[in-house]
């Protein structure tokens, strides 16, 4: 099902057009079902070449040249993680990952320091059960400066670290605890994996760890920690970009050889454990739908089996086409969603069913179903097509992949994976080629081996919550702690709360000072490096955006071009002059629901079809919108291109509408509306924009565009099919192509597929000229009991219009508050960590542009964090404004990361869609650094002071009234206090 998503936007009204115009609906003359490129040429697409070599300190690195943009990916991954802290330090991995980000005994500083002014991309560091990495994205010119910065703290790490990091560090991890834990069904990991996996068992804990751990963190274990593992033996070194092996082999030796071997690291052994007996439990949260769930330990991912259980979980629950979605979703309409997921990890696995109950269904009776599919499942396995589908769509998946060269996917992460935990960084590849082999019988049979044993199984439904949260005192519910993904683990990302305020154990100074003297003293040159400073940056050539080509199809809908043959896909978007802001202020929800529904069935095809031809074809189709327009959105793999766009073309233009498929999308989305009014975040975008904008400015609706429930529940056909006619129409269209072809070669397709689409009747347009509220700086607080952490988001409306010129803007608040090193989060984040991470941003959209600010605070630091942010903003804006090194690494960061900004085709077609949005020229990306360079600190300045107000900032606070109100009550603002919808005992009191 295409997913129809809002993105944060917010400004634009709506004029209600008298004269409707219905787009004819008449599509190309046949939609023929062409031949899919067979599997075995499209796996013959999937190679990154590389080379490798070994240094004498065991350092083993991967090299993967590829020349198409003038960056290297750098990833450095060693192999230990959470599964391997012995009891009683559980997190000790992931708060190293933190530690390694505040700075090495040469470059004592934050590591986002000099990247940022070395335009460093694809910034981060994760850490999860079997490994614990670090990779960044740069400039060819630049790459000296990042390996220098990397063997730094490999080798020359712990005379920086001290105790006042840790115990900062130490707070932050803490709030990002707090965080994952403030979610709905944020404390059910703990359960799952203590459930699963016995005490003793090395996936017992999960990788944040237990706040009574990390209070006992004392510098000695945490440096000892760090002897133990990070040693260069115990590491892969991956440089994908543009670099060769003899480059990389003197850079590297250059840099990490001189660093001394360390212990040999062994990673824990595990066994994947049988339970001896089914295990159920119920827990309660602040959910708006009943969940149920089936959670299995497996192997791992060195496994035979592992391709077959991967294989297994999509045509169970992973495909668009799969059997739950069909059966439970689309047949019987009991489920709003579905899932099954195989999360591999190195010596275990982890197998998830999971169904949302549709409202009013009984959960017993779900169970009951799901319990059936499954078991058949296991009975007869999957079909030959369902099979066929599903490796498709994984070879499809695995080629998009390869296209960025770094980041949290790409080249540098394939290899390295590899390499880490099978010693072969071509292990993808015997992956896919295993996966491409199997049969129905032998999916069959593994699936049947690990999921007819005992399982655990547990629903989630609404209620006061099932278990404590625990505190950053020691004491608490006992449990390990953390979230069940690594994106949780992301050292830089916006996030959460503060850290305690009396550790178990603080130093006192004469053992820090022992401790510090018990470290070797930096050193200034090794093996030929002189460490005392930084390496130069090399020249940088300015980006060199793709050539952008337009043309026409015969009926007047522009195509916009651009060719990027990096991997043999292709990326279509069509985007309509429509978004939230057409929604009909008295039918809120009536373009998300429309884009929701476009491919759950067209005059032609039926949504299980529509679904089974994508899969086939290894092609995905998704639909969004934004504040300004709706877009539906095309990923092909390029020998699949026509048929693909035959798809995508009748999905767009012939929509059926069918009551029996509107019902079930409107329970759907009206479950999801629920879940957004639980969820901190989801109460946040749907109260702030309309106390901004007020009630008739078009963007002062939720934005994330899912409506109000009582209209979505009265939507019919009819409407949903007027607003489809109105809007989605090919005067009001553009066509975006990026990709592995050429202008000439698809302008036949889109001709085939589009040019025939007429229309008739009054082309609409939306009024921006209403007028909005007068700002007023005061507080809203939503009662949100016993939550750990508080969400703060404020905004104003600022007096600019996306289609002006930003930019001195932007780089002036990402000092102020757009990036990590900006004031705020450094304030609240690492001075006085009472946040994960702060972050201030500008909403561009094409009208009225809002400002805001997110943070999530911990609970007993709401008010004071308000009073910081307003007091950072005061003094940003006033007498402390752009230093001369704050403009310095902003502007030559953001000269340096745009080469970095567009290594994929999608990165390619956001930038065009953006152009035509802001009616910016083909070239505006190609001449951005020219007007960066031009830039001053004076510039900078007067644009900010020009636009954001703190003394017209709106405050929207999610969190417990009792321990929020008294902190707000001295900011001297007015508070207004408001129920969380719902009431208050389904939010947990």
């Amino acid at each position: 099902m295409i997913r129809s998503t809002i993105s944060l936007a917010a400004t634009g009204l709506l004029l209600s057009v008298s004269s409707t115009a219905l787009a004819q609906s008449s599509g190309p003359a046949a939609l023929e079902k062409q031949d899919a490129a067979p599997l075995s040429q499209l796996v013959a697409d999937v190679n990154i070449p590389y080379q490798t070599f070994t240094l004498p300190n065991g350092l083993r690195v991967v090299v993967a040249p590829d020349h198409k943009a003038p960056v290297v990916a750098v990833s450095v991954w060693y192999h230990v993680g959470s599964k391997d802290e012995p009891k009683g330090k559980t997190g000790f991995a992931h708060l190293f990952e933190h530690l390694m980000f505040g700075g090495s005994e040469n470059s004592d500083q934050s590591w986002f320091t000099p990247m940022q002014a070395i335009g460093a991309t694809d910034l981060n560091g994760t850490t999860y059960f079997d490994r614990t990495n670090y990779f960044e994205t740069v400039p060819r010119g630049a790459l000296d400066t990042a390996l220098f910065l990397e063997s730094d703290r490999m080798g020359h790490l712990l005379g920086a670290v001290t105790q006042k990091k840790l115990d900062i560090q130490r707070g932050v991890v803490q709030n990002e605890k707090r965080q994952g834990d403030n979610q709905p069904g944020g404390l059910i990991d703990y359960d799952l994996y203590a459930t699963l996996f016995p005490e003793g068992h090395p996936y017992h804990h999960t990788t944040i760890g237990s706040m009574a751990d990390l209070d006992a963190a004392s510098l000695d274990t945490v440096k000892g920690w760090f002897r133990d593992h990070y040693g260069p033996n115990n590491a892969v070194l991956v440089l994908s970009g543009d670099i060769d092996l003899p480059d990389a082999k003197k850079l590297v030796t250059k840099y990490f050889g001189d660093i001394p071997r360390g212990p040999q690291s062994h990673p824990a052994e595990a066994d994947v454990p049988t339970l001896s007996a089914p295990v159920h439990k119920d827990f309660k949260d602040q959910v708006a739908n009943t969940t149920i769930a089936r959670v299995w330990a497996v192997p791992g991912m060195l496994s035979k089996d592992a391709a077959a259980l991967n294989m297994a979980a999509s045509v169970l629950g992973g495909l668009a086409s799969s059997r739950l979605d069909n059966q439970l979703v689309r047949d019987e309409k009991l489920a709003v969603s579905v899932s099954a997921g195989y999360e591999e990890f190195e010596r275990v696995g982890v197998f998830t069913v999971t169904a949302v109950a549709k409202p009013g269904v009984d959960p017993e009776m779900l169970g009951k179903r799901l319990d059936a599919i499954i078991a058949d499942f296991l009975k007869n396995g999957p079909t030959a097509a369902e099979l066929q589908r599903a490796k498709t769509q994984n070879v499809a998946s695995t080629i998009r992949g390869l296209e960025s060269v770094g980041g949290f996917s790409g080249k540098a992460v394939t290899l390295a994976e590899g390499a880490v935990y099978a010693n072969d960084p071509d292990y993808y590849k015997k992956r896919l080629d295993a996966t491409v082999a199997l049969t129905p019988a032998e999916v069959r049979s593994v699936a049947d081996k690990w999921l007819s044993r005992p399982v655990f199984s547990y629903t989630l439904s609404p209620g006061q919550r099932s278990g404590d949260y625990e505190e950053a005192t020691g004491v608490g519910a006992g449990k390990v702690v953390s979230g069940s993904a690594p994106n949780y683990y992301r050292a830089p990302l916006a996030g959460e709360h503060p850290m305690a305020e009396t550790p178990a154990h603080t130093a006192t100074p004469l053992e820090r000072a022992a401790s510090d003297a018990a470290e070797t003293a930096p050193q200034s040159t090794s093996a030929g490096v002189d460490r005392s400073k930084l390496p130069e940056v090399g020249k940088i050539p300015d980006l060199d955006f793709p050539t952008v080509e337009h043309a026409r199809l015969s009926n007047g809908i522009p195509v916009v071009f651009a060719q990027r043959s990096g991997v043999p896909v292709v990326n279509v978007a069509i985007d309509f002059d429509a978004g939230a802001a057409a929604d009909p202020r008295d039918a809120l929800g009536t373009q998300s629901f429309m884009l929701s529904l476009l491919d759950e069935g067209t005059t032609r095809l039926t949504g299980v079809q529509i679904a089974e031809e994508q899969e086939r074809l290894g092609a995905t189709l998704s639909a969004s919108g934004s504040m300004d327009s709706s877009g539906v959105y095309l990923s092909a793999l390029t020998p699949n291109l026509a048929p693909s766009l035959g798809l995508m073309a009748d999905v767009v233009r012939n929509p059926a509408f069918r009551p029996a498929d509107v019902d079930r999308v409107r329970a759907q989305q009206l479950a999801s509306i629920a879940e957004e009014m639980k969820s901190p975040i989801g109460i946040a975008l749907r109260t702030l924009p309309p106390l901004l904008y007020g009630e008739k400015y078009p963007y002062g609706v939720p934005f994330r565009g899912t409506g109000d429930p009582a209209v979505v529940a009265k939507l019919s056909t009819a409407d949903l099919k007027g607003f489809h006619g109105q809007w989605l129409r090919p005067d009001n269209a553009t066509i975006f192509v990026v990709g592995d072809t050429t202008l000439a070669a698809v302008m036949p397709l889109l001709e085939k597929s589009f040019g025939d689409w007429k229309v008739s009747g009054v082309k609409p347009v939306k009024n921006f000229d209403a007028p909005t509220p007068k700002a007023e700086n005061r507080v809203m607080l939503i009662n949100r009991p016993n939550s750990p952490q508080s969400l703060i988001f404020g905004g104003q409306l600022m007096p600019v219009q996306g289609t002006d010129n930003l930019e001195p803007l932007m780089q002036a608040n990402d000092v102020l508050g757009g990036s990590f090193l900006s004031r705020m989060n450094m304030d609240l984040r690492e001075d006085k960590h009472w946040a994960y991470g702060v972050q201030g941003f500008i909403y561009r959209v094409q009208h009225q542009v809002p400002y805001m600010i997110y943070a999530p605070v911990q609970a007993d630091k709401t008010g004071p964090s308000i009073a910081a942010m307003t007091g950072d903003m005061k003094a940003f804006l006033s007498t402390k404004g752009i230093t001369s090194a704050e403009l310095e690494r902003t502007i030559s960061g953001a000269i340096r990361e745009l080469p970095g900004s567009f290594q994929t085709a999608g990165d390619v077609l956001g930038a065009l869609e953006s152009n035509a949005r802001y009616g910016r020229p083909d070239n505006y990306y190609e001449t951005l650094a020219s007007r960066y360079r031009a830039m001053t600190a004076q510039e900078l300045d007067a644009a900010a002071r020009k636009a954001i107000d703190p003394a017209k900032i709106t405050w929207v606070v999610i969190g417990d009234a009792e321990k929020v109100k008294p902190q707000l009550d001295t900011l001297g603002l007015p508070v207004e206090v408001t129920a969380m919808a719902g009431g208050s005992d389904e939010a947990g009191e």
